[in-house]
């Protein structure tokens, strides 16, 4: 099933073009990871799929529903805007937790005010659990952020995300602010929700990760997509010169 079509989105920061015509589609359970150096637009083009960013230009779509189009402006209004992001839940990198709120309390919070609840709930506090369970922190749940160590918190985040039940979970560098022995926990946590078919959209500068967690990779460069499809020919026998380029730099760093 068709999940998430995005057709010639554009977003200009004043005179800097950051996406150029941004095209692409995905279907329900698939993970697409996009790569690319710094400035080639993912980051701007997660913020734009998640309303952080509104684009200038295209149109966005979710299970068919159009949520944004910039030919019309109702569809651009305060509150439309409020409930699109409710399709998409964005982890960043930096994790961005509730410091004076425990691990518990920052996975509640989100759907405890969509759902006027108080953290007092127990079906609220159930199934925000059962998610910190998930994540391998049924034993931090009591934790504070600055309790945890960087995986932990970033394994908070995701929960978090997931507790609005977003159609696309999205990731922006989930590991990029993290000591390398960390990594492996949150690309492990990662893997586990894209074999429970997920959909989700990951940026990251984890080839070998990519490559194999992913059913469609993007490869952008200064604001536009140079080349997408399977993992294993984008990665390992690309057929533009600036996706070669990109990786052969990669490789040697």
């Amino acid at each position: 099933m068709r999940i998430l079509e995005v057709l010639n989105i554009k977003k200009d920061f004043g005179y800097i073009e950051v996406l150029k015509d941004i095209s692409f589609s995905m279907d329900s359970g698939q993970v697409v990871s996009i790569i690319g150096s710094s400035g080639s637009g993912k980051t701007t083009l997660l913020r734009c799929l998640n309303f952080l960013e509104i684009p200038d230009k295209g149109v966005i779509k979710v299970r068919g529903e159009t949520l944004f189009d910039s030919d019309k402006p109702d569809t651009r209004s305060e509150e439309a805007i409020r409930q699109k992001r409710l399709h998409f839940g964005l982890v960043f990198q930096s994790f961005n937790l509730f410091p004076q709120y425990t691990a518990l309390e920052n996975v509640m919070l989100a759907p405890s005010l969509r759902e006027k609840k108080s953290f007092n709930d127990e079906g609220l506090r159930k199934r925000s659990s059962d998610l910190l369970s998930l994540m391998g922190l049924g034993e931090r749940m009591g934790n504070y952020p600055h309790q945890l160590s960087g995986g932990q918190q970033q394994r908070v985040a995701i929960a978090r995300a997931l507790a609005m039940n977003p159609d696309i979970l999205c990731f922006d560098e989930p590991t990029s602010a993290l000591d390398p022995e960390l990594t492996g926990e949150v690309l492990k946590v990662i893997r586990e929700l894209a074999r429970q078919k997920t959909t989700m959209i990951i940026v990251t500068h984890e080839m070998a990760f990519a490559r194999d967690v992913s059913d469609v990779v993007i490869f952008m460069d200064k604001g536009v997509i140079v080349e997408q499809g399977d993992p294993k020919d984008i990665i390992d026998n690309p057929k533009e010169e600036r996706t070669r380029k990109f990786l052969s730099a990669l490789s040697r760093n």
